[in-house]
């Protein structure tokens, strides 16, 4: 992967939305819906307090599975695969 995220932001790999429901019915791809959680693949430094410049961390890792809000971040496609940069603020939970 060639992205780099600056300050407080994170790449994401969106999870493959649901093709079938529990019991068993096909969902068309009109009817799916926009996957909120996905796999870190890069994470930013971190952004600087406004008072006193000090470098606040993400406490996000790589390869942590997140749950984001449904319309953050900006889609964006590298190496032929659709990823999403997020802000942290956008990332509601860590799962797992």
């Amino acid at each position: 992967m060639n992205l780099k995220p600056l300050d407080d932001r994170i790449v994401v790999r969106p999870a493959e939305p649901e093709t079938q429901t529990a019991s068993g019915l096909v969902i068309p791809d009109t009817a799916k819906e926009k996957p909120q959680q996905g796999e870190v693949l890069a994470v930013g430094p971190g952004k600087r307090s406004d008072s006193t410049g000090e470098l606040i961390e993400v406490g996000i890792s790589v390869g942590d599975t997140v749950l984001y809000s449904k319309y953050g971040g900006t889609e964006v496609s590298s190496g032929g695969e659709d990823l999403l940069v997020l802000n942290s603020r956008d990332v509601l939970a860590i799962v797992g």
